[in-house]
């Protein structure tokens, strides 16, 4: 069935993609703006070669970075006409010359290909005499990745890596290059290859072998490379050898998204093009068809004035809700008010599978796990596993289990406070005060564990009393809440994981100083790599964006945090001038005495504990009976049916149906289908 004609295919474009399907010759740079429709453009622009007659498809190669865009590229290619054209990774591409060229060149079998570095690195490590577990073996085998695309030899590192900003964990760059040379040695001692190697082999046997490098030129004759920007040294010097010193070459990219220069990205690749390629032909895709002109207008002006500055963006939409800039007292709050604004869209008819919450660390991830379950609102933990599936979150949790057995033999005193207690038995697994300084696996891990330090911190605000065996048994109750499977869901996950996805509602979490830039960005290159991030998040969302802060981790903890540096000039003027002015929030005053409240439990229900109380004591009395009924039925502790807090506020407003009860403090929707019944028979 023959394809398009080209006057079909130019009029499904507008204005500035057709500039770039009508580029058909020589080299070609196309700035595409987030949502622009850049993978139209170039698909398109093939396509017309191919039916123009120009191109021949099997001459032509597409590459991309990840396997999910490049199956994308091919399918809009056969349905335009154009199914012989080869779409890949550069990986994948390479791959494919190296199983065929390299028997002939060398007359021995392709080394094997590794799946994973870390066996290898665990014998290089051991070698060099290197205590590392799990998280420090992958955060070497991250840090032998960029050394190697970023050509690197192992030699080379200790000299290079201090000026480049590089550290791994607790190691100097001197150990980290012994690591990378042993892990080297042992891997070609094997027999074995990994996934930089292909690359390198692959530029080598071109750079080494003429007649390899003539066949495949005259293989493929013209090149189209996707996410530009995310391009490596590595990958770059390959695309060079491909070209063989032609320009029959189109690149796509945006640099206001380039959030991978940590991994080796280097996006002077994409501004430097036309430097490098005389007489190039520069396009750039403005026309955003994802986002409604808000979301559009707050991403322009993120980016307004700064570095990252690139397109500026003109949404094809029509208006819709104004973006929302949003402070919270603590992370608690922020996550239950995110969880209330996604019920209250999904009773508007917004799908679950169509919002998402975006955070900067998957640590953050926890937080908005248990306000959802709270509610009863299902959703997914995309690019990591959910909080307590984590193993070294389920490592702590049976280490603080054992702890809490009498004659467990940890290391802790038995008479130490339940957060002292906590922090004790985490450190034997490697937990300090202060965090490790530097980005990866064991940052990760540390974060995780901080996690539950705030958890405890929390708890035991809310419960002096309590101790650390009722503390596993309410992370006990949260992981099994937290682990139902769901079909669809909200989308959980980070800034990063969310590249290249969309929703029809975004909320970006957490976007306060400290954490969005994270304090580990050094330097204006790595905050403006923050601040690119955060425009990354705010793209996604196609129609409702929310963007939040908490001004402290726990309830009842100072509130010191600001917004982020990146919204002070996004923020609404009021908002604004209590940011710059340092203003704190509001305290909370005794609903019945007027004087300022100090403990969570307080601050819950709004009154001083020595004032008398204007509930109905004796309703308060038939619930907290309730209450110690049917936890001795269900075998948990009391709280985790209902706090105090709560059942204070229930004898005082008295709900007379499941909506006016699920208004109430401490009742979500789970609590509610569990409890509710009971609670409202009680009342009435």
């Amino acid at each position: 069935m023959p394809g398009p004609r080209p006057e079909q295919l130019l009029e499904a474009l507008d204005p500035e993609q057709r500039q770039v399907a009508e580029a058909l010759r020589g080299p070609v740079r196309v700035l595409a703006g987030a949502g622009t429709g850049k993978t139209r453009a170039i698909t398109h622009r093939i396509a017309l070669g191919v039916a123009s007659g120009l191109y021949q498809p099997s001459e032509v190669l597409a590459v991309t970075f990840t396997t999910r865009a490049a199956g994308e590229m091919r399918a809009r290619l056969r349905t335009l006409g154009a199914a012989g054209v080869q779409a890949r990774t550069f990986h994948s591409a390479a791959l494919r010359q190296l199983r065929f060229f390299w028997p002939h060149v060398h007359g021995t079998e392709l080394p094997t290909l590794t799946e994973s570095k870390l066996a290898l690195m665990a014998t290089a490590a051991r070698r060099c005499r290197v205590s590392a577990d799990q998280a420090l073996l992958r955060d070497l085998a991250s840090e032998v990745e960029w050394a190697k695309v970023s050509n690197v030899h192992p030699d080379d590192y200790a000299r290079v890596a201090p000026a480049r900003g590089r550290s791994v964990a607790g190691h100097d760059p001197e150990t980290v290059a012994r690591v990378f040379s042993a892990y080297e040695d042992g891997k070609r001692g094997q027999g074995r290859m990994d996934m930089e190697d292909v690359l390198l082999f692959t530029a080598g046997m071109l750079a080494d072998d003429e007649r390899v490098a003539a066949q495949v030129r005259s293989q493929y004759k013209r090149f189209v490379v996707d996410e530009f920007q995310d391009v490596s040294p590595l990958q770059s010097a390959l695309l060079d050898l491909w070209l063989g010193g032609r320009d029959e070459i189109c690149v796509v990219g945006d640099p206001a998204q380039t959030i991978y220069s940590f991994a080796g990205a280097r996006a002077d690749h994409l501004t430097g093009f036309a430097k490098k390629f005389p007489g190039t032909t520069s396009v750039e895709l403005v026309r955003n068809y994802r986002s409604t002109p808000e979301v559009v207008d707050a991403a322009n002006r993120l980016l307004a004035g700064s570095p990252s500055q690139g397109v500026r963006l003109r949404s094809q939409h029509a208006s819709g809700p104004a973006v929302a800039f949003r402070g919270h007292p603590d992370e608690v709050a922020e996550a239950s008010a995110i969880a209330g604004e996604l019920r209250r869209l999904a009773d508007q008819g917004v799908p679950w599978s169509e919002m998402a919450v975006l955070f900067r660390i998957n640590a953050q991830s926890e937080a908005h796990e248990e306000a959802l379950t709270e509610r009863g609102i299902p959703y997914v933990v995309r690019g990591a596993a959910r909080f307590f599936d984590r193993p070294e979150v389920r490592q702590a949790v049976t280490l603080l289990r054992g702890t809490a057995r009498a004659g467990s033999g940890a290391p802790v005193d038995p008479d130490a406070g339940l957060v002292d207690a906590v922090r004790a038995t985490l450190s034997t697994m490697g937990w300090t005060h202060e965090p490790p300084t530097a980005r990866g696996q064991v940052r990760d891990r540390w974060e995780s564990w901080q996690a539950l330090v705030d958890q405890a911190t929390e708890f035991s605000a809310a419960d002096p009393a309590a101790d650390l065996g009722a503390f596993v048994d309410d992370l006990d109750r949260r992981a099994s809440e937290q682990h139902a499977p769901v079909a669809e869901g909200v989308t959980l996950t980070t800034l990063h994981a969310a590249k290249g996805l969309e929703w029809d509602a975004v909320f970006v979490a957490g976007v306060q100083d400290g954490t969005l830039p994270i304090s580990m960005a050094e330097g204006p290159a790595e905050v403006e790599e923050e601040r690119r991030l955060l425009y990354v998040g705010m793209t996604r969302a196609r129609r409702s964006l929310s963007v939040s802060w908490a001004q402290a981790r726990n309830p009842g903890g100072r509130a010191t945090r600001q917004p982020s540096r990146f919204l002070t000039e996004l923020l609404p003027a009021d908002e604004r001038q209590r940011t710059t002015s340092g203003s704190r929030r509001k305290a909370v005053h005794c609903r019945e005495c007027g004087k300022p409240v100090s403990t969570p439990a307080e601050k819950k229900v709004g009154r001083c504990a020595d004032c008398p109380a204007s509930y109905d004591e004796a309703l308060f009395e038939r619930l907290r009976d309730w209450r110690r009924s049917r936890a001795s039925d269900d075998e948990v502790p009391a709280y985790v049916v209902f706090t105090d807090a709560t059942l204070q506020l229930i004898a005082e407003h008295k709900p007379g149906d499941e909506q006016a009860l699920l208004r109430i403090s401490g009742v979500g929707r789970s609590k509610l289908d569990k409890y509710g019944d009971e609670v409202l028979a009680l009342i009435s």
